[in-house]
């Protein structure tokens, strides 16, 4: 990679260079570094992805090359390999702002930005809870004294920040946003299955458990709606969820897709979203299917009580609580015109509160260079 001409910091004869460090998992936090990269707004981006042992990046890095943007990926095996390479790829591209996503990438992209000598250094903290001990809570706050900005993808993801000690008059939220324009059409309510779609990755955060088990509670009432659990992840978390399906008697109308292609196709044909989960930054993938025009069902918890109202935009139901999923589930199916009202008004809000382009003009206002 070339250099800029000139001075480090940004002028008017060069586009701002930004540079985004996240995980190359390519989870929520991967895909909104992707949403904030390319050519938009005279920015200059370079997306660094740290690779992860269980996936290859290689297909998902040559068609995010093939949409123009600028990608690298770095190793994993040690963390000081990880800063090493990012280290040196800071000082060949030379960012006038380094914004690293995500735990523990953040600790690692800011120590790495800090060494190399990038100006302004920013935090992006897409969850509630992370895997926060001691030391790398330490670690953390050392670093935040040293971090123009720390961004929360929520306002339940900014409030837990503060709690852990990190500065208040150095945390903001900027709500994550999708691409409206993608998860436009989707086939007329009537036309679509009587079936439901959770679109999260398997993982101890993700509860596909008691979705599974509420999937068993409709059965023994009569109700066998196709379930299409969307979403890699860790194959031991999934196996668990293939035999208790199996244990349940439900394994012929749960169906395990692995990643999927084409999300927007899925979720436009069918009638429910469910995002089962322990806690969240930011749900996206409910977000999606209230975009795609699916009646948006959620756990309540933190992260996706701020996407939706319940009985207005969508529903919210107890936190592991199958027979409550089970009751609800069964609610939306058998009233039908009831859930395209409020499938209608959830995807409005949507378009309203989490669009990209909003979210895309909040980060790029933060990554200017304050005004001196």
């Amino acid at each position: 990679m070339t250099p800029p001409g000139g001075a480090d910091a940004a002028s008017p004869a060069r586009a701002l260079r930004v540079l985004h460090f996240v995980s190359g998992g390519f989870s929520g936090a991967t895909q909104v570094a992707i949403d904030l990269c390319g050519p938009q707004s005279g920015q200059d981006t370079l997306l660094v992805l740290r690779r992860r042992h269980s996936i290859d990046p290689a297909p998902r890095v040559a068609q995010l090359r093939a949409q123009g943007l600028q990608v690298e990926v770095v190793p994993r095996w040690s963390h000081w390999a990880t800063i090493r390479a990012l280290m040196r790829l800071c000082r060949d591209w030379r960012p006038d702002v380094l914004v690293a996503h995500g735990f523990s990438e953040h600790l690692w992209g800011r120590y790495a930005g800090l060494w190399a000598g990038v100006p302004r250094l920013i935090q992006v903290e897409h969850n509630t809870r992370e895997r926060y001990g001691w030391w790398r809570l330490r670690q953390s706050l050392w670093l935040a004294q040293r971090t123009e900005r720390i961004i929360g993808v929520s306002r339940a993801v900014r409030d837990a920040l503060v709690a852990r000690g990190h500065p208040a008059e150095r945390c903001t939220v900027v709500l994550n946003g999708i691409d409206l324009a993608r998860w436009q059409g989707g086939r007329p309510w009537d036309e679509r299955e009587d079936a439901l779609v959770m679109p999260a990755r398997f993982a101890g955060q993700k509860d596909h458990f008691t979705l599974i088990r509420a999937t068993a509670l409709l059965a023994a009432r009569g109700l066998r709606p196709v379930v299409y659990l969307a979403g890699e992840g860790k194959s031991s978390w999934r196996a668990r969820a293939e035999r208790l399906a199996r244990e349940l008697g439900v394994a012929k109308q749960v169906r395990f897709l692995g990643y999927v292609r084409d999300m927007p196709g899925l979720l436009g044909r069918v009638k429910l979203c469910v995002l089962s989960t322990h806690y969240e930054g930011l749900g996206l993938g409910l977000i999606e299917g209230m975009a795609a025009g699916c009646c948006g069902i959620g756990s309540d918890v933190e992260g996706v009580q701020e996407i939706l109202t319940p009985g207005e935009t969508g529903f919210l139901v107890p936190h592991q609580d199958a027979a409550a999923l089970a009751e609800l589930l069964a609610e939306r199916l058998q009233d039908s015109p009831g859930s395209a009202r409020i499938a209608a008004a959830g995807r409005r809000h949507v378009q309203a509160t989490f669009d990209r382009q909003r979210m895309r003009r909040e980060y790029l206002a933060l990554f200017q260079p304050p005004a001196r």
